[in-house]
């Protein structure tokens, strides 16, 4: 039945199948929950360093052992996923009549850990404020996109940045926004926050933050519900966008912001 706690590894080659998946999950931005076996005691199925993906609508790829102990991890990788934590599960394998494979109460130690898209600013808005944002942002290791119409603006090199322009719908279909994304707001009229608002609520942003007064707003919310949007999309917009610092500057503004996308990251 084998000794406690063996851990001799599974097959490189298996594993160099999942981990280049893996890789192409992240390159895609795709999430994905790796399950390791780290340790294992008397008869288990796989042994240590097997290795299986979860993805977040219960596909897998790879085993851990199958039956009633890799739908359990399957189960704990897909909480894993949501709580965006890594945990660690030890499985007692011991009940065939129940779908599991060991008959000599065998055990398994088995670490799930979640791999998230890194998450990614949009910045609406590439003037002072944007692109002190875009700054500290690159420097905290989000991923950072910035978008301006005005062309002098998108020029504005700012290190890791992607930078586009033009029209809004094109440069999304480009750059697009996912569930992984915080868009910031910081525009230069409520103009052009009307016409551009739709295009970013239509999105599955995480979070839309906008610069502003409340007063701006108001205005700005007012225009869109008279055009037929409805108020339970435009209550997704956070304004005035960031924490009360006190912020004056553009590099203090940005502080302010991020603080706010950083707590709304680490909640929700």
């Amino acid at each position: 039945c084998g000794k406690p706690f063996e851990t001799p590894t599974s097959p490189p080659r298996d594993r160099a199948v999942i981990l280049r998946e893996l890789l192409e999950a992240i390159d895609r931005r795709q999430p994905v929950a790796l399950a390791t076996v780290v340790a294992t005691e008397l008869s288990v199925p796989r042994r240590a360093g097997s290795k299986m993906l979860v993805y977040p609508d219960g596909r897998t790829s790879g085993t851990v052992g199958g039956g009633e102990m890799e739908a359990r991890v399957r189960a704990e990788a897909l909480e894993a996923l949501a709580e965006r934590r890594p945990r660690s599960l030890t499985d007692d394998v011991v009940d065939p009549g129940q779908g599991d494979p060991g008959v000599c109460g065998g055990r398994a130690e088995i670490y799930l850990e979640p791999h998230l898209p890194n998450s990614t600013i949009y910045i609406i808005g590439f003037g002072h404020v944007g692109q002190a944002v875009a700054e500290l942002a690159g420097w905290l290791g989000y991923r950072v996109v910035a978008w301006d119409d005005r062309d002098e603006l998108t020029e504005v090199e700012v290190e890791g940045v992607v930078r586009t322009g033009g029209d809004l719908a094109a440069a999304l279909a480009e750059h697009p926004i996912d569930e992984h994304t915080y868009v910031v707001m910081v525009t230069r009229n409520v103009d052009l926050d009307a016409q551009i608002l739709p295009l970013l609520l239509a999105s599955s942003a995480a979070h839309i933050g906008l610069m502003g007064s409340t007063r701006r707003w108001s205005t700005t919310r007012e225009r869109l519900e008279v055009e037929g949007m409805e108020a339970r999309s435009l209550d997704r917009v956070e304004s005035p966008i960031g924490m009360e610092i006190a912020a004056e500057t553009p590099a203090e503004i940005a502080v302010s912001i991020l603080a706010r996308v950083i707590e709304h990251e680490r909640t929700h």
